[in-house]
């Protein structure tokens, strides 16, 4: 799975991913068998390498060895303008692959990765810095060789060997995702200039050559003599089409294109990076960045809150035409959201406590009351695919899941997978009585109107918040949850306390979300391992240890087909849900964005929604948007 670098955001939403663990497929380029590749000796015809422009887990990638541009974009978009973003929270560093510190959001731009993804292609990537990427026979490996032209900003060219290091300080020092991450990679060696080659510990993990293509490579030379794990708060270099430009930390950063990049005419680069300077404003209140927006401030948002989308842009500006406001459909699992429980407190380690909990939560109440009905329920960690799990296990998930029958409740093998329903009036009888009954049979009980356990310790926890805009979902929460004798509170702290908070684990229950793509993979191990439940700064939030988990998740990285891969993540799918680590959320099947009519933008839609690199200023709109704002309202 291809993982979107938001490490500095509060809240880790790991959507759009693309790649996974099916059968890794190849385009070939023209190479003839038993080719010899500098340095090694040649190999038996029958055991030739194939080498190849772009590799898919999906079949062969779609696009042609000599494809020009990607299909969405318009290769003759125009460059130049400025566009005004927002992002709420806070930044100290521009080093986002490390605990320490927050990062600036926008700031991946200034690396290139090895290959680059196709946003209206499943799983599938083409070359950017790699020329070449090369698959041996026995999938013990995968070989990549730069382009010769590739330079970072300082005019340095990118070497096997600045690979190399990055790969191997982003396992050492990095976040402890990375060493999950590549966990299945025994080495690095540098065979020539241009050259690297990373071999395998197994042939089982077919997405690895997918995985390496993402990472963002960084220039040895420049990191000598600087601390990798500590802030940054010098602007990198890179070889990327930006470069960090005028910043303020904590309040604005300007991301600068670099003109004469060297890879701005590569066929996966055409019609992208159409804008000049990308300047990103930072608000503590996400009120507050809206109401930057109205006021001309800003120019481009998405929408994730569904009172403001129904409510909070009928103004001037928008009724005039100056705005618009587009539901974008897209085509991808939306994953899984909710009130996630850290069970590393005592107060969560009981799965009947969790389940009460999420029994609790009347989301037809919400929907109603609070979301204008825009929203379906999420009853899976792969929501919106066929990835989800759904009925009683059968053929052969059963037979998988089988050998783990004396650990796992009984009811996964014979009752469908369900959440309350309620009748929306906000009086959810029925699920509380459920709730109280199962807190019941966890060792809890009613005393003067209090929940208490066998010492008389009452139930208390705390939803812990980085922005008030969720207090309107998690209060009425609290009151469901009062009328069990649970004394739960809300708090909201800023996003940099907020982000150290959950690398820490310090935290009772906070909104989670989990991005998932059409062929899920090595992340799992970093979601629900016992392994990545220890290490500070992890992405298992609720702290999921189950020796049945790990080996599923093990299973699932090592699926050699998309057939075995969906037995593999239904039956995860599953036991994921019996745990009840989450009280589920919610899922929109599109992308709300709203902008000020100062933009171009390709004709054809994109499977993802939004791509909005894609976009570009068109100056006859910009002239006439920027002197409305002016004049104002």
């Amino acid at each position: 799975m291809r993982v979107r670098w938001v490490f500095g955001t509060a809240i880790w939403l790991l959507a759009g991913m693309v790649t996974g663990n099916a059968q890794t497929q190849v385009a070939p380029t023209q190479v003839t068998p038993g080719q010899v590749v500098p340095g090694r000796a040649p190999a038996a015809a029958a055991e030739a390498p194939t080498r190849t422009y772009g590799i898919s887990l999906l079949g062969a990638p779609s696009l042609p060895p000599d494809f020009k541009h990607f299909p969405y974009v318009n290769p003759d978009a125009p460059k130049g303008g400025e566009v005004a973003l927002s992002s709420i929270g806070t930044f100290d560093s521009f080093n986002p692959f490390i605990v320490r510190g927050t990062s600036a959001a926008d700031v991946f731009r200034v690396w290139d990765t090895l290959t680059m993804a196709n946003a209206d292609e499943a799983e599938t990537e083409y070359g950017l810095l790699a020329k070449v990427i090369e698959l041996p026979a026995d999938h013990m490996g995968v070989a990549f060789e730069l382009r010769p032209e590739a330079k970072f900003h300082d005019g340095t060219p990118v070497t096997a060997e600045d690979v190399a290091w990055t790969f191997d300080t982003l396992r050492e020092k990095g976040r402890p995702f990375f060493r999950q991450y590549y966990a299945d990679v025994a080495s690095v060696t540098v065979e020539g200039p241009l050259r690297v080659v990373f071999r395998f510990k197994s042939d089982a993990n077919r997405e690895l050559p997918l995985i390496l293509g993402q990472m963002p490579v960084m220039p040895k030379h420049w990191w000598a003599g600087r601390d990798f794990d500590k802030p940054l708060t010098d602007p990198p270099l890179g070889s990327g089409p930006y470069r960090v430009g005028k910043f303020e930390f904590g309040r604005t950063l300007a991301m600068e294109r670099v003109p004469d990049s060297w890879q701005k005419d590569l066929p996966v680069m055409r019609g992208l990076n159409n804008f000049d300077i990308r300047r990103t404003e930072y608000f503590r209140d996400g009120t507050v960045a809206l109401e930057a927006f109205k006021a001309g401030q800003i120019d481009f948002r998405e929408e994730n809150v569904a009172k403001e989308w129904a409510t909070a842009y009928d103004f001037p500006a928008q009724q005039k035409g100056l705005v618009k406001k587009e539901l974008l459909n897209h085509h991808l699992p939306t994953g899984m959201q909710g009130f996630g429980m850290n069970t590393r407190r005592p107060a969560f380690q009981d799965v009947r406590v969790r389940h009460a909990l999420a029994m609790a939560f009347d989301f037809e109440w919400a929907n109603a009351n609070l979301f204008y009905g825009s929203y379906t329920r999420t009853n899976s960690y792969f929501s919106n695919s066929d990835l989800a799990s759904s009925g009683i296990p059968e053929g052969a998930e059963l037979t998988l899941l089988d050998k783990y029958h004396s650990q796992l409740p009984p009811d996964l093998f014979t009752k469908p997978f369900q959440l309350p329903v309620t009748d929306g009036s906000g009086t959810n009888r029925e699920q509380l009585r459920a709730a109280l009954a199962l807190l019941e049979q966890a060792g809890w009980k009613v005393k003067d109107r209090k929940l208490v356990d066998a010492n008389g310790n009452p139930f208390t926890f705390e939803i812990l918040l980085d922005q008030p805009t969720f207090e309107r979902v998690s209060l009425p929460y609290v009151q469901w949850l009062s009328r069990l004798g649970i004394e739960a509170r809300v708090r909201t702290v800023d996003p940099a306390q907020f982000q150290r908070l959950i690398d820490t684990y310090d935290f009772d229950m906070i909104v989670v979300s989990y991005g998932e793509s059409e062929s899920p993979g090595n992340e799992q191990a970093g979601y629900w391992t016992c392994d990545s439940a220890k290490a500070e700064g992890g992405y298992n939030l609720m702290g999921v240890c189950s020796p049945v988990i790990d080996d599923l998740v093990h299973n699932l990285i090592a699926t050699p087909d998309h057939a075995h891969l969906m037995v593999a993540t239904h039956a995860l799918d599953r036991v994921l849900l019996a745990g009840w680590y989450v009280v589920p959320h919610w899922y929109l099947q599109s992308v709300r964005v709203a902008y000020w009519d100062r933009f171009g933008r390709p004709d054809k839609p994109v499977r993802t929604g939004l791509a909005f690199d894609s976009w570009w200023v068109d100056p006859v709109k910009a002239a006439a948007i920027d002197a409305a704002r002016r004049n104002g309202p």
